[in-house]
């Protein structure tokens, strides 16, 4: 029995980015409260990045976190394009530059896909590796990362995998690289099943060229073939979709029916423990 999703439409992409931020702040300050560490999976993209500079340069925000709380996160990346880390298109260059570096986090806590080398193939691997290492798990298990972002392109791919590609069918691997023909390049991406883990899945999408494929992802028939991010389906966590009203304008009846603004709002921790 698959989870449903929670449905959250914030009125613009600004609205959607500092809810997300106060969302992450509100599970870090949960989950921290029940155990000593907290893994997070980032992804790339405008929307995300906005999100990025709110956590690391939001003077206010930045003093009302707990002191120390940031040396418990452990970061990750849902997938990452096959360039050096100091490459303009860096998914972990954007999330550095924007948050990571203006909050001071520890090396030792970031956690990022090696795109420089040669063979994606062997970054697939090597990143795999590092998850599996992070996370202790019994044979046949899989890791549990507290948290994971996610995006959603205008063609309904998600992470890095993208339609009609052979990502999309592995059962298997953690992490893959995945040939994308359109961009004439290899990406590194999670797999599903890894994603599919997770104790909560956040996916923020914005702008009105992203209404049509939402709208097909959420209420069109199952083809994750052609829409990949209907891949994203938690057997017990937690699945929520933050949108901005553009990319939301087409929905129907359906989804406006998992629209549950009390359910999230309750998710936010009282204001005189983390934020305000």
């Amino acid at each position: 029995m698959r989870v449903k999703p929670t449905i959250r439409i914030l009125p613009d992409a600004d609205q959607l980015a500092r809810f997300a931020a106060r969302l992450f702040l509100s599970r870090l300050t949960l989950t921290m409260s029940l155990q000593v560490e907290f893994t997070v999976a980032l992804s790339g993209g405008s929307t995300p990045k906005k999100m990025f500079e709110i956590l690391g340069n939001d003077e206010r925000l930045k003093k009302q976190v707990k002191a120390g709380l940031w040396d418990y996160v452990h970061f990750f990346w849902s997938d990452e394009r096959h360039v050096p880390p100091d490459h303009a298109e860096s998914n972990y260059k954007l999330a550095y530059d924007s948050m990571l570096s203006p909050l001071g986090i520890r090396e030792a806590n970031i956690h990022r896909i090696k795109g420089e080398l040669e063979d994606a193939g062997e970054a697939a691997r090597q990143y795999e590796t590092e998850i599996l290492r992070d996370f202790p798990v019994s044979e046949g298990q899989l890791p549990k990362f507290d948290l994971i972002f996610l995006g959603m392109g205008s063609d309904g791919h998600t992470a890095s995998l993208f339609p009609g590609t052979k990502a999309l069918q592995e059962e298997k691997r953690l992490v893959v690289s995945n040939w994308v023909g359109k961009f004439y390049t290899e990406r590194i991406t999670m797999t599903a099943p890894l994603l599919n883990n997770a104790a909560c899945v956040v996916f923020l999408v914005s702008g009105q060229d992203k209404a049509l494929p939402l709208k097909a992802v959420l209420e069109g028939r199952y083809e994750p073939q052609q829409l990949p991010a209907q891949l994203v389906r938690p057997e017990s966590g937690k699945l929520t979709w933050l949108l901005d009203s553009a990319a939301a304008s087409l929905l129907g009846t359906e989804s406006k029916a998992l629209v549950d603004d009390e359910d999230l709002q309750s998710a936010l921790l009282d204001s005189s423990d983390l934020i305000s």
